[in-house]
């Protein structure tokens, strides 16, 4: 990049159940995303509002209380001044990490110095409907069968793939995703960059979806939803998740106008396109071209926060690049598994828990952010630690 591009902030709301008995329940998706973008300039108060450049916010489903341009409205919704521009984005999973990498693209060719990038997802408002959706010339195409349209069979489908991702891993996998988010939840860090907010049906200030009495006997006994003797289950899979995320990028004259402290630095980004009928595998393709551009191989990555939108997928990743799935490096405080999975929004929290991971652990200089994304995708991003000690 002709600039640097620095994450300099990111918060989240709490993770919702989505559904009648969620805390977000009666919160308009909008109102949950401008909520956690007030917060993030609550921390950042040196920047002036009007100084901002640019808001990308993404979502997935983008119609009714989610649908109208969600970077312009949210954006004013949370007290930024007419004069800062916005849009929407829609990559699916990879929405919030896209909105970083297109924003950060502005800023790396020098066109803005300071932005804001986020996604939201409201699930209890906005379900997949994805077959609905679909032209089915693409089916009668062979681009990709009904599975592709419905993500627990692309994730049948990489165990079909791969025989030696058992049941038992993508359950131990499960059950390690849900202990480190239960004990980062009990040590406060989820707690670090999570807003508090006040709705209709009390005060959001947890996350919802964690599940501290999970255990290897009570997983085994779930029944799988998307095959009759299937292996992916609600245990080794995301939950349905109401969630917002929002982050601040910012170039080199931004942090030093506005005295700000990079967290962490872009070094390059990637997408990728893959069978839609086997969606999970898009990581791999895409941190493999991401690594390509920064001059980087898997060795030279410390850290790793990967989405969990099924255990399988991840063991998938893990297994192509020969890494360890128990290392306290993988998703050090759990994942989505365990915490929830709310779409669009998920990209950034991935890189707010990189943020706070490369604070502690000085020792390593690279980490990567990368999520499988429906219809067959992946995007991955390599960031550069700053606090690195050599």
């Amino acid at each position: 990049m002709t600039h640097s591009v620095y994450f300099i902030d990111g918060v989240r709301s709490p993770f919702g159940r989505a559904g009648a008995k969620g805390i977000f329940r009666e919160t308009r998706a909008d109102d949950l995303a401008a909520m956690t973008l007030k917060g993030l300039l609550a921390r950042n108060s040196s920047v002036p509002l009007d100084a901002i450049d640019d808001v990308a916010i993404a979502a997935t489903t983008q119609e009714g209380d989610q649908g109208l341009t969600l970077g312009r409205t949210v954006a004013l919704l949370a007290g930024i001044p007419n004069s800062v521009p916005g849009f929407a984005i829609e990559r699916m999973c990879a929405g919030g990490l896209t909105s970083m990498t297109t924003l950060g693209s502005e800023i790396g060719f020098g066109q803005i110095d300071i932005a804001i990038a986020g996604g939201v997802e409201h699930m209890g408002h906005h379900p997949m409907d994805f077959a609905t959706k679909a032209n089915p010339a693409l089916i009668d195409m062979g681009v990709w069968t009904d599975d592709a349209l419905f993500m627990g069979r692309t994730a049948e489908n990489l165990h079909d793939r791969f025989p030696l991702i058992t049941k038992e891993r993508t359950d131990a996998f499960a059950m390690q995703s849900q202990t480190r988010a239960n004990s980062a939840s009990v040590n406060g860090d989820l707690a670090l960059d999570r807003i508090v907010m006040q709705t209709a049906n009390g005060v959001a200030d947890t996350d919802e979806q964690l599940r501290p009495g999970t255990t290897m006997e009570g997983l085994a006994t779930l029944t799988p939803p998307f095959r009759e003797d299937g292996l992916v289950t609600a245990g080794n899979a995301s939950p349905l998740t109401d969630g917002s995320t929002m982050s601040l990028l910012a170039g080199d004259a931004a942090v030093e106008r506005y005295g700000l402290v990079p967290r962490m630095r872009m070094v390059s980004f990637a997408f990728a396109g893959v069978d839609p009928d086997n969606m999970g595998l898009g990581p791999i393709p895409s941190t493999e071209k991401a690594l390509a551009k920064a001059g980087l191989t898997i060795n030279d990555i410390g850290l790793f926060e990967l989405n969990e939108a099924f255990a399988v997928q991840v063991l998938a990743f893990i297994d192509h690049f020969g890494l360890d799935a128990t290392s306290p490096m993988m998703n050090p405080w759990g994942g989505a598994i365990a915490i929830g999975h709310p779409l669009a929004a998920s990209g950034v929290r991935l890189a707010i828990q990189l943020a706070r991971h490369f604070e502690n652990h000085p020792e390593i200089r690279y980490g990567v952010t990368a999520l499988c994304v429906g219809l067959g995708q992946g995007g991955t991003v390599v960031w550069e630690n700053p606090h690195f000690a050599g």
